[in-house]
């Protein structure tokens, strides 16, 4: 098992990393107020996973209420978030009791938001069963629900006890699945990690084949950087940089995801596409080159990933794109790549060299 921590103080927690950790669940009991939990789960994982893990939650003494989801992001929503309230109210659980969400990002956001509002806070442990939860959505305490005009645009900051990542959950991924969490991986290398860049060069053959080891290092090695990222801007509020670079091709991504209708591209294929946008809008800045776009290009296609985003318009891109959560005082902010390695938060870029961007990014 490997153990790393993310540092904020008294609101520090663990994240644990590793093959077989579902099996053992008495590592959440010195993370636990009380002896009981919520666990939020959906339809798809919990047969798979979570009735057994209720099982092992019970054989070390701990009372659980089963909440089930529907799954899909198209259920990231008030009336799921209101659906998981009820159920907490109708099994009175108290301030003591734990949300534990079991599941992917979907579920992560919509149990933490819920466990950030029921009584005013209750406690939280993520356990992600997908890899861009495990490398991403986890960690750092953003959750949330969507809005018709805006991904994740209605949620709290809300840090879990505890992370438990349990690797082998990554091989009854669907391959759809497994890539998209590849382009959250990717995303780290490319804004400040260089060396990991080059070994997911090296390795995204065997990632793509469900290689156990690379699978474990490639999500602590991501789960390093978000922590690094994450203690130093906790609320996301640096003015230059900070935890935004985190965000490289999500504010294109997300246009995707909201103007597409959410469910129909996969949060990292949206991600993907918006990346090799924000890469050309780099390289139309001067700041990176031909060919380090397509060096970006190769790899996200040999994670079988989306390189071009859908026809949407320039205009509905914008329009769609100004809704950004890092849009402030009416200026878009774009995560860019000065060089691969090395990210920045722009508000300079001209309005015509994103629309040439996202013309030569998207399909005609």
């Amino acid at each position: 098992m490997r153990r790393l921590n993310v540092e904020l103080a008294a609101r520090s927690y663990p994240i644990l990393i590793g093959r077989g950790l579902l099996g053992r669940a008495e590592l959440l009991l010195d993370h636990l107020r009380s002896p009981r939990v919520a666990l939020v789960s959906n339809v798809t994982v919990a047969p798979i996973y979570g009735n057994a893990f209720i099982k092992a939650l019970e054989g070390v003494g701990v009372g659980v209420t089963a909440i089930i989801l529907p799954d899909g992001e198209v259920y990231k929503t008030w009336e799921s978030l209101n659906r998981i309230h009820d159920s907490l109210l109708a099994a009175r659980c108290d301030r003591a009791t734990t949300v534990v969400a079991i599941g992917g990002g979907v579920i992560g956001d919509l149990a933490g938001f819920a466990a950030a509002t029921y009584q005013r806070g209750v406690p939280f442990i993520q356990i992600p069963t997908t890899l861009l939860s495990q490398v991403d959505s986890s960690v750092g305490g953003k959750t949330g629900i969507n809005h018709a005009r805006g991904k994740n645009m209605v949620g709290a900051f809300w840090q879990p006890q505890m992370v438990l990542a349990d690797t082998d959950t990554l091989q009854t991924l669907p391959p759809r699945e497994l890539s998209a969490g590849l382009a959250e991986v990717i995303k780290y290398g490319l804004i400040r990690d260089l060396p990991f860049l080059d070994w997911l060069e090296t390795h995204m053959d065997g990632l793509m084949a469900r290689d156990g080891d690379l699978l474990a290092e490639a999500v602590e090695r991501s789960c390093a950087n978000k922590a690094e990222v994450v203690a130093a801007d906790e609320f996301e509020t640096a003015k230059d940089g900070g935890r935004a670079l985190l965000n490289l091709g999500h504010t294109f991504g997300h246009a995707i995801e909201t103007g597409m209708g959410y469910g129909e591209w996969l949060h990292g294929e949206a991600v993907a596409a918006g990346t090799v946008m924000a890469a050309e809008l780099s390289r139309r800045l001067g700041w990176i080159g031909q060919a380090d776009v397509a060096r970006i290009v190769v790899l996200l296609k040999r994670a079988e990933l989306p390189v071009r985003g859908p026809e949407l318009g320039a205009d509905r891109y914008l329009e769609l794109m100004s809704h950004d959560k890092k849009v402030i005082a009416g200026s878009l902010r774009l995560v860019l790549l000065r060089r691969l390695g090395d990210a920045v938060t722009s508000a300079d870029a001209p309005r015509e060299e994103i629309v040439a961007a996202i013309e030569a990014c998207s399909h005609a």
